[in-house]
């Protein structure tokens, strides 16, 4: 039994990337596991709010501020636990007290995947996407992991980013693994040739002898131009229930166009989920 965790922030609850983990879960009979970031240094309240007519914070205020906050995340978790038993697959939860990135790239480690919510920020704040969160957490994690938009639509389609790289195939290989009850999707394969003339992938004869064992039915599409502009320009006009799935987010990775930018391209433009794995 594969195990999944989702990344949930007890105070501002992300009902998408939780109903979308569960959704996974139950299509890989997976154990899944809620981290719930309770950092220490993180509350919902800010002090300066508590301050009136420049008179010193009260303790009594403070903790009250706590035990609202402390409310906000028990009742979290119980509607974590409620929609998990309500689809009936085997999940536990786990509260992490200390710095949340430090603590989800642990947490990484010992997990087959990660779901987290696109716009998970971990502050008081709105960000845009992707986060200063998802942007320090995605170079180090030591897992797949899927970026959810705020509401995802069941897959239906794969859409595989290939650019002749070993990333881009090892990122292929994890998620085969993972979903092999998706192999019978329709696929699609996306190569960018920028100054190449030819109209073939890469490697193309090893590349479609690995596809035919895992994706046989898969189509292949060639774009010219720049990658960051013709993928995401591609994919815009696509319909719901796509999955994209990359590799080589780690930063300073040497890759022909699957850079940090592509992936963050990908998550200010897309609404639709992002599997990434890198290998190391």
């Amino acid at each position: 039994m594969k195990k999944i965790i989702v990344a949930l922030d007890g105070l501002k609850y992300s009902r998408g990337s939780s109903s979308y983990a569960i959704y996974l879960a139950k299509q890989m009979s997976a154990h899944l596991v809620g981290i719930f970031l309770d950092d220490f240094t993180y509350h919902s309240y800010k002090v300066y709010d508590l301050i009136h007519d420049d008179e010193p914070v009260s303790e009594e205020e403070v903790e009250r501020c706590e035990e609202d906050d402390a409310q906000r995340r028990k009742e979290s978790v119980e509607e974590f636990k409620s929609a998990c038993r309500e689809e009936g697959i085997e999940y536990s939860v786990h509260h992490d007290r200390n710095i949340a990135i430090r603590e989800l790239l642990h947490e990484s480690i010992y997990a087959d995947l990660m779901v987290i919510d696109s716009k998970e920020t971990l502050t008081h704040y709105e960000e845009n996407r992707p986060t200063r969160f998802i942007s320090n957490l995605l170079p180090h994690i030591e897992c797949p992991v899927i970026v959810a938009p705020s509401s995802s639509t069941p897959i239906r389609k794969l859409v595989l980013l290939y650019d002749g790289d070993p990333s881009s195939v090892y990122a292929i290989k994890m998620f085969s693994c993972l979903f092999s009850t998706m192999e019978d999707l329709e696929t699609e394969v996306i190569t960018v040739k920028t100054n190449d003339h030819h109209s073939r992938t890469p490697d193309n004869r090893l590349m479609r002898e690995f596809m035919r064992r895992h994706y046989p039915n898969a189509q292949y599409t060639i774009l010219k131009g720049y990658p960051d502009i013709e993928v995401t320009n591609y994919l815009k006009h696509k319909h719901q229930g796509e999955i994209v799935i990359l590799g080589a987010y780690r930063r300073g990775l040497v890759s022909r166009w699957f850079r940090p930018s592509m992936a963050d391209t990908l998550m200010q433009e897309l609404t639709c989920p992002l599997f990434i794995a890198h290998n190391k």
